[in-house]
C-alpha cells in the first residue's frame, strides 16, 4: 500500500512525528490501540475522523519501517 498521501510529517506538529493526513494522530497512536488488542473498529470508533486506509497505511508505514530497519541492520 502507498501511504505516501496518508502519512505527513511536520516539524511543528507532535514533535515532527509521522502523523495521519496532518492531524494530530499519530501512527504510534494507532499502532498503539492495535496492539493493545483494539480492533480496528474500535480504533474507528474511537477516532471517528480516521478511515479503515488511514489504519491500513499505518501498518504499511510500520512495515516500511521494520524494513528498513533490518536493512540497515545487515549493511
Amino acid at each position: 500500500m502507498d501511504y505516501s498521501d496518508s502519512i505527513t510529517i511536520e516539524a511543528g506538529k507532535r514533535s515532527g512525528k509521522p502523523c495521519i493526513r496532518g492531524l494530530r494522530i499519530t501512527v504510534y497512536d494507532v499502532l498503539e490501540y492495535l496492539a493493545s488488542g483494539m480492533t480496528h473498529r474500535e480504533v474507528l470508533e474511537e477516532f471517528p475522523e480516521l478511515t479503515e486506509d488511514d489504519i491500513r497505511a499505518c501498518l504499511a508505514f510500520a512495515a516500511d519501517a521494520g524494513r528498513r530497519t533490518v536493512h540497515a541492520a545487515a549493511a
